[in-house]
């Protein structure tokens, strides 16, 4: 056995070894915060950060959800300050019933087991999205200046050389001639002034299907921690560009026509014109699906979940969709068919 792989052993035994002690912590401090009841915890499906959760289940058959954001990429309180402002807003989000910032344990309430991408199809699609919009147009109408962080150009930059870092250098071990260089810098240019040009109000940052819970009247909001003030359309592109699934273009439209009229209606800034919306949709795509291009490369490579980027040929559609509505992406498309061509190569 090499040294190479005795290291990877070793690192993932010591891995194991810290996740089962935090799990004896979590378990320890939630038996104290429930007056030593009896319950089960349940691993729930984690996301792609380093934040766990668990189901617990009472006696009474009862459940609360227990969170653990140990890594110190993690830090509770703008959970805490954003689900307070979401509840503020009228949306439908956890309560935080106990928590240890120190430890980065939070027991909250349960929302249910069903989020949007669980149970969305074909036939109640329009349904569940227009309840998602309701809910989004509550977070934008609440807009404070100042209250969160700002979408700024330095968070926007850093977000599209995700893409250079992790996917085209790390992933693809990709030399990037001068030609492409230009044209990714200009492109760079694009995406920005489409976001800065933009209404700015909150934005959940992630508001996807699977960040969604599903219920007969309100839809359950998860996930927030990351929200700042930034572009009217970004949390629309996660919710009908998802990581996870993909509808035709003719529903998205309407959707989007949809929240356009609705978000008019509640006086939101949205631009005045249908067709100029629907481009900043767009072009706030192409920023979106580049980053997490870029995301799924470096937690392939950095955090070792190599799942994600089995999901990474349904952004290279939306992408190439996009490029074909507007002339000033036609350099991009070329550029991605041929990465995909490299990319293709290398599974060979």
């Amino acid at each position: 056995m090499n040294d190479n792989i005795l290291c990877k052993f070793f690192s993932f035994i010591l891995t194991i070894s810290i996740l089962l002690e935090r799990s004896n912590n979590l378990k320890s401090w939630v038996k104290l915060k429930l007056n030593k009841q009896n319950f089960e915890l349940e691993p729930i499906a984690s996301d792609a950060g380093f934040r766990r959760y668990f189901r617990i289940r009472l006696q009474n058959n009862k459940t609360l959800v227990a969170m653990d954001a140990s890594s110190p990429r993690e830090d509770c309180r703008p959970f805490l300050k954003v689900a307070d402002m979401m509840a503020e807003a009228g949306l439908r989000v956890p309560e935080v019933i106990f928590s240890d910032l120190k430890n980065g344990f939070l027991i909250l309430t349960d929302l249910g087991k069903n989020t949007y991408l669980d149970i969305i199809n074909e036939n109640n699609a329009d349904a569940l999205f227009k309840k998602a919009i309701f809910a989004l147009i509550k977070w934008q109408c609440a807009t404070e200046n100042n209250a969160l962080p700002l979408y700024s150009e330095h968070l926007l930059r850093k977000e599209l050389n995700l893409f250079k870092d992790w996917y085209l250098n790390k992933h693809l071990n990709l030399k990037i001639d001068q030609k492409s260089s230009v044209m990714l810098r200009e492109l760079d240019e694009i995406l920005i002034k489409n976001a800065k040009q933009q209404a700015q109000v909150f934005v959940h940052r992630d508001f996807m299907p699977r960040n969604i819970m599903a219920d007969d009247n309100c839809p359950g909001i998860i996930d927030f921690q990351d929200a700042v003030i930034g572009p009217v359309t970004y949390d629309l592109v996660s919710l009908f560009r998802d990581a996870f699934l993909s509808w035709n273009e003719k529903k998205i439209d309407n959707w989007i026509q949809f929240y356009w009229e609705s978000a008019k209606a509640k006086n939101i800034p949205v631009d005045g014109s249908f067709s100029n919306f629907k481009k900043q949709f767009n072009l706030m795509g192409v920023h979106r699906h580049l980053k997490i291009l870029g995301i799924f490369a470096r937690i392939c490579y950095r955090d070792k979940k190599t799942k994600y980027l089995e999901d990474t040929p349904r952004f290279f559609n939306y992408l190439n969709t996009i490029c074909d509505y507007y002339s000033e992406l036609l350099p991009l498309n070329e550029f991605l068919y041929k990465i995909k061509d490299r990319e293709n190569a290398m599974k060979r």
